[in-house]
């Protein structure tokens, strides 16, 4: 289906021409119909399917085409992260170019307090699309600065990763200010329980829109080392002290390993940096643009990074730690061969990840390659899964054997006198 064939409006198909975007994909062709009918909408898809602008288009067809209030807040798009909320941006530059009447401002913190007075600024004369996280946006709403009472669309991004970022009484509490009409849109790249219930609490009678989680592109490269956790950082080391190795992203689970990491490279003179939540906006900023530009070689990164952020030339993916769902897996390795490039994804699995690797691999439909440790570092453990031990073995509160076929249970304690 191509953008021709929708009713978008011209100027949105205007802006469309320019960059050379004539195809709908899959999620846009099923979203942009019900958005333009006035369905709230449910998307499961993940990131890379075009979904920014599955949404992005219809609201901004219906806002150019007018019979919305003047110098009013129309619309509220949530973004879990700054990153996220900056790029939603700028594709809201492109697809409104030639739509003069139509504005917008983000609305993220970890800024100085002219970025502070900006927002206030548009937010008071009514921006028609407010692009925020949640907690810059309840802290406009705190101190007054923000009328909610006329927005026409709500659109949650990434809502799964909203929620694992704890941010669910937040979206709460700014939905209860919406008017009742408000037309709702949810996307999640997952489908957890918790995601359902916050689609029951949101959307009026939700066209639901799911998109099954694609395999990695076949260009991939996809290896893995099998390995014990103090055996990680000596594989790093082996990977970077005896190769080129540039565009290159490593994903840990904690910002803690992050750094780690990040020290032990920087060691052995490998051009690398860090991003993480303990980072300000500027250094974040700082960080990515250093990064997209070819001055830094390897950036080492919690999940922050790993969905909608696009950085089309990455030629490794280094999972420090196994992500435990397949998706965060596919997203993870997604950001290398793209835009037609070959790319490499490595991942060090311990011991107690290998059952999570093992389903990867199984919805993978192959079996990932395994690499052998380096010379040195020593045995890694059998490619089986490992079932962790009770933290009560042997301990307090351990289960003592059974007596004449009963269990012992716990002794009663002695009454204080």
């Amino acid at each position: 289906m191509t953008f021709e064939e929708t009713y978008l409006n011209d100027n949105a198909l205007d802006a469309l021409d320019d960059m050379h975007f004539t195809t709908c994909t899959p999620i846009q062709e099923q979203c942009i119909p019900y958005i333009l009918d006035g369905r709230d909408v449910l998307g499961v898809a993940q990131t890379g399917t075009g979904k920014t602008a599955a949404y992005l288009l219809p609201i901004l067809s219906k806002l150019d085409d007018g019979g919305f209030p003047k110098d009013a807040i129309n619309c509220i798009i949530m973004s879990p992260t700054r990153e996220l909320a900056q790029q939603i941006d700028q594709a809201m530059q492109g697809f409104s170019y030639y739509m003069p009447e139509v504005s917008s401002v983000a609305v993220y913190g970890g800024n100085d307090g002219n970025r502070y007075d900006q927002e206030y600024q548009a937010m008071r004369l009514g921006a028609d699309v407010i692009i925020a996280t949640p907690g810059r946006l309840k802290s406009h709403i705190s101190m007054g600065n923000i009328d909610l009472s006329k927005v026409s669309f709500f659109v949650l991004d990434e809502a799964d990763r909203m929620l694992d970022m704890g941010f669910s009484d937040d979206i709460l509490s700014i939905a209860k200010l919406l008017p009742k009409e408000c037309q709702t849109i949810m996307f999640s790249a997952t489908m957890p329980n918790d995601i359902e219930k916050l689609a029951k609490t949101l959307l009026k009678n939700p066209a639901m829109v799911k998109l099954a989680v694609s395999k990695p592109a076949e260009k991939i490269r996809q290896t893995a080392y099998i390995c014990h956790e103090n055996q990680k950082l000596a594989i790093m080391r082996f990977l970077f002290k005896d190769q080129e190795m540039k565009r290159v992203i490593v994903f840990a689970a904690k910002k803690q390993g992050v750094k780690e990491i990040t020290r032990e490279l920087k060691r052995i003179k490998v051009n690398c940096d860090e991003m993480h939540s303990d980072l300000t906006q500027a250094e974040r900023d700082d960080v990515m643009y250093r990064f997209k530009s070819g001055q830094v070689d390897v950036l080492i990164a919690t999940d922050i990074v790993a969905r909608g952020i696009d950085i089309d030339d990455i030629a490794v993916v280094i999972n420090y730690d196994v992500p435990h769902d397949v998706e965060d897996y596919v997203h993870r390795i997604g950001r290398t061969a793209r835009a037609d490039r070959d790319g490499k994804a490595i991942t060090l699995v311990r011991g107690y990840d290998i059952a999570a690797f093992m389903q990867i691999e199984k919805f993978l439909e192959k079996t990932i390659e395994k690499t052998p440790l380096p010379e040195g570092v020593g045995e890694g453990p059998e490619y089986k899964p490992i079932r962790k031990e009770s933290k009560h073995k042997g301990g307090k509160g351990h289960r003592r054997p059974h007596r004449n076929g009963k269990p012992a249970g716990r002794r009663k304690p002695k009454k204080k006198d």
